[in-house]
């Protein structure tokens, strides 16, 4: 079988067909809109099966060459969200900041309990056990690369194998998951407010704009000035390294947005219209990122995983589900904020932030925007859990290497 390499600009136009494609299929079937399912999910999801289909009839094997791209549009997508963090918001968000942190700790760690625990009861070797937990759930494909070949060498030499193939399991749940899940929050608990609920539904029965008017003169400024935060954050994280700390370069480029936001407020002379540009800039690049993130996944990753290991994710994304609607949600609040957040703690919980990103922004498009969702969930999501949670998975292949041995 040959393999069919596409380059970057055919992996973006393919990518944004997928959008296309996704938001003519919310169009046609209600249902996906209803529960808040995004465009480049349903879009990319399709494309990605049709990839599996070719790849099992020995057809070809498509490849994508969408890492640099996809990694400049993650960052200006993190430079955006930093951009949204007013002075006020920094100042309302520090309380749930912290509270968020223990709380994606707390999640991290009982995935792993869950996942050794299930696999100890059903026969599997817990290092294997342990791939289905945080490792490639809260640490998405980087941490299932990164932690994976210590399981190996700890004695469990499919592990890499395992935790890809769990992350990309994840990935797809937590896409599905999230937008639903979020709907269900605000109609259970009567989040919603009435006079702003469905502005996307009625902008589009009626034709008419909802919303802030962006100029084109906006929208250039939007750009350039997400251009210097990407600067910002990329010298941010160089100074960083030589002085020995390695801080993911988005969380650098969304520190970017945040100076540039000061400095905005500072001037006192920035509109409304401005900051919705760049709010603006931020979907499209999320909304890319998002696409070209499923187009290019490897279903056929998933066969090979034996029935146990399945019955390990579903509990996994079980057990998520149960967390953020009994805890997450009720401890950040009980309010629409939290009900968005709680939307990006499954999605990173299960996949990644950028899983968090647009399953918040289908669910914010149904009702209303959450600026304080869009501020404490890249935080946690995009660093903090990153560094509590890799602690956590270094504690536990100590301890189920000893547990094997």
């Amino acid at each position: 079988m040959g393999i069919l390499k596409l380059g970057m600009f055919e992996t973006l136009a393919l990518a944004v067909l997928a959008i296309y494609f996704g938001d003519f299929m919310r169009s046609k079937i209600p249902i996906l809109k209803k529960y808040c399912l995004p465009s480049a999910v349903i879009g990319g999801t399709i494309f990605s099966i049709i990839s599996l289909v070719l790849y099992y009839t020995g057809t070809v094997e498509l490849s994508f060459d969408y890492k640099t791209v996809n990694t400049l549009f993650y960052c200006i997508f993190f430079a955006a969200s930093g951009a949204a963090a007013s002075m006020s918001l920094l100042k309302k968000g520090g309380k749930l900041v912290a509270i968020f942190a223990v709380l994606a700790a707390l999640l991290a760690f009982l995935q792993n309990v869950l996942a050794v625990g299930l696999g100890v009861v059903m026969g599997i070797n817990p290092l294997i056990a342990l791939m289905t937990g945080s490792t490639p759930m809260t640490g998405g494909h980087g941490n299932a690369a990164a932690f994976a070949p210590l399981a190996v060498a700890a004695g469990a030499p499919a592990a890499l194998e395992v935790a890809l193939a769990a992350a990309t399991f994840g990935l797809i749940a937590g896409c599905l998951v999230g937008g639903p899940f979020g709907n269900f929050l605000v109609k259970r608990f009567h989040l919603g407010d009435p006079a702003l609920d469905g502005l996307e539904e009625r902008a589009e029965e009626t034709g008419k704009v909802v919303g802030t008017l962006v100029s084109k003169a906006n929208m250039l400024n939007g750009v350039f000035l997400m251009m210097i935060a990407l600067g910002i954050g990329q010298v941010t994280f160089l100074m960083l390294k030589a002085a020995g700390v390695n801080f993911p370069i988005h969380v650098c480029a969304m520190l970017g947005g945040i100076l540039i936001r000061l400095l905005l407020d500072y001037r006192k002379k920035t509109s409304e219209a401005a900051y919705e540009a760049i709010n603006i800039v931020g979907e499209f690049s999320l909304g890319l990122f998002v696409s070209m993130s499923i187009i290019s996944m490897k279903l056929w990753q998933l066969a090979g995983m034996a029935g146990p290991l399945v019955i390990l994710m579903l509990a996994q994304v079980i057990f998520i589900v149960v967390f953020v609607y009994f805890i997450t949600f009720r401890l950040l609040g009980k309010d629409y904020d939290a009900a968005v957040m709680s939307v990006g703690h499954t999605g990173f919980g299960l996949g990644a932030v950028p899983v968090s990103m647009t399953t918040m922004q289908t669910v914010c498009s149904k009702y209303r925007y959450s600026k304080l969702a869009f501020f404490v969930v890249p935080v946690i999501g995009g660093f903090i859990s990153n560094i509590s949670n890799a602690l956590i998975i270094s504690g536990f292949i100590n301890y189920c290497a000893g547990m094997i041995k």
